[in-house]
């Protein structure tokens, strides 16, 4: 009976550390879950700070600009050309002349102010996008017609890039080992279409035949990985 006795409370203490054990793992995910929840309220607030100051600095630079470029900056900071026909051929994806003036006058301002002591340090990454419409004539099935407009966003992306890193103006020389880690080119064929309507039933061909460059910051980043690791 002792001996039974004895046992019995051997468990039981083992049961009630297993217990202690367990509470405090659960005490310290729960500390650790609010650690960065307040890391990630703290990075997104200076995320919002940045891209407010980023959005109010284009504007600054560009804003007398926009209209004879066809041009527009959007509350997330993209720089979006809107007009196809100044951009390239239909179906091709060599840089016209008027685009290339452009070009030549937006570029190195758009460096000017990324690479400024404000932001350089925060800049993430630099990407410019090739975006097409839903069409493309004489294909023959939904698959050649997304394939087609996949190879010549990327096209478009890659020779806008290359054109303005090879800029010889003195801001993108002296910046273009920094572009080297952060500029990059993205084909998105008609994956993000600009519509005519709120219903997003009516496609906008003209303006989703476009050329966007945008801007990621280090506080995007930040929050993905405070996300990944909570998930």
């Amino acid at each position: 009976m002792k001996s039974s006795s004895s046992e019995w409370m051997s468990i039981s203490d083992m049961m009630s550390g297993l217990m202690l054990v367990f509470m405090f793992i659960a005490i310290s995910f729960m500390i650790q879950v609010q650690i960065d929840k307040d890391k990630m309220k703290e990075i997104a607030k200076t995320y919002e700070k940045d891209k407010a100051e980023l959005n109010k600095d284009l504007h600054i630079e560009f804003l007398k600009d926009l209209k004879k470029w066809e041009a527009e900056i959007t509350k997330d900071n993209a720089i979006v050309f809107n007009s196809p026909n100044v951009l390239f051929e239909s179906g091709r994806s060599v840089i016209k002349n008027g685009f290339k003036n452009i070009l030549n006058d937006f570029f190195p301002r758009y460096i000017k102010v990324l690479s400024s002591k404000k932001y350089k340090s925060e800049i993430d990454e630099i990407r410019v996008e090739g975006h097409t419409s839903t069409g493309w004539s004489n294909a023959i099935s939904k698959q050649n017609i997304y394939l087609n407009n996949m190879l010549l966003s990327q096209n478009r992306a890659n020779n806008v890039l290359s054109y303005c890193y090879r800029l010889n103006a003195d801001l993108v020389k002296k910046n273009r080992e920094w572009l080297e880690k952060h500029f990059r080119a993205n084909g998105m064929a008609f994956a993000k279409l600009k519509y005519k309507d709120v219903n997003k039933t009516v496609q906008d061909i003209m303006k989703s035949r476009r050329v966007e460059f945008k801007v990621q910051m280090k506080t995007e980043e930040k929050i993905y990985k405070i996300l990944e690791a909570s998930n």
